[in-house]
């Protein structure tokens, strides 16, 4: 098995007659076994990437490579879950149990499968068509992780689940990960639901990564920091800051001690993501050794 699960360089995909660009330069590295979170406001480019990834659309511009290969090379290898979580509605739950076992022969595991789809009381003979979103959620997810991924993408998987069904399908999902090395990529606007569960982090905005990394990495470069309005914060890079009458908070990048008078603590992700969005302009950060095309 390859050490990179993906790597992406000058990565570039526009659209239309404008040429409008979804991802405009893109680099990182994404090591296997990870689980990484792909965050950023719409629009940013997450759904593109992962489309790129599972080799359903071509770069305009530089190389994606998935597990050391062109992606299309690797398909029987990976799993994609699309936001729209495409089945075919006349199908029963067996027979799309049976379809996913029949094109993936040499891989499928039954066992999980059914497990996954059995856990959320889904009758077999069930047509797709009358299932709720959450349900057919379920079986998109038994039906890619019935495959055996090296690489399993995830676009927004739990976006249609009650918070129950939420929290038990992210860990079935991450005890399975866990056990057989999978690398897991999961796109998600709930941030709090990443948290945890993840241990690497692709922050995308506009089109470009902000941040790329192991998270814990990610996390002990930034600090949350209040003193009063008038303090200097120089030499610190100034992620996002706000005042409230003589005093001023931050969430920085320290450039070496920080000066008197000054309280610290270490950010959430959550702070860290919302911080990053709500200042698009901050500088980017790449722990990941890749490094963006200049604009």
């Amino acid at each position: 098995m390859t050490e990179t699960a993906i790597e992406a360089a000058a990565l570039t995909r526009r659209f239309g007659r404008r040429r409008t660009a979804a991802l405009d330069g893109c680099a990182f590295r994404l090591p296997a076994g990870s689980v990484c979170a792909v965050v950023g406001p719409n629009g940013a480019g997450k759904s593109t990437l992962l489309s790129l990834a599972a080799g359903l659309a071509r770069p305009t511009e530089g190389t994606i490579t998935v597990l050391g290969q062109a992606p299309a090379a690797v398909r029987e290898r990976l799993a994609y879950v699309a936001q729209d979580k495409p089945l075919h509605p006349q199908l029963t739950v067996a027979d799309t149990l049976r379809l996913g076992r029949e094109l993936n022969p040499r891989r499928w595991d039954d066992r999980v499968a059914a497990r996954i789809v059995a856990e959320g009381d889904l009758a077999p003979d069930a047509k797709i068509r009358t299932l709720s979103g959450g349900q057919r959620t379920r079986v998109a997810l038994a039906l890619a992780l019935g495959k055996r991924p090296e690489l399993l993408l995830l676009d927004e998987p739990m976006a249609d689940l009650d918070p129950l069904a939420r929290h038990q399908l992210m860990a079935t999902l991450m005890a399975d990960a866990a056990e057989h090395g999978t690398t897991v990529v999961m796109s998600s606007h709930v941030v709090v639901e990443l948290d945890g569960a993840c241990d690497h982090l692709l922050l995308l905005g506009a089109g470009r990564v902000r941040l790329a990394g192991p998270l814990d990495d990610v996390l002990a470069a930034h600090r949350i920091v209040t003193g009063r309005a008038d303090a200097p914060l120089d030499p610190h890079t100034v992620v996002e800051s706000r005042t409230t009458g003589r005093q001023i908070t931050a969430l920085i990048r320290p450039e070496g001690a920080l000066g008197d008078g000054w309280q610290s603590t270490a950010p959430t992700l959550e702070e860290l993501v919302l911080a990053h969005l709500r200042s698009p302009e901050a500088p980017a950060l790449h722990l990941d050794d890749a490094r963006e095309a200049a604009v």
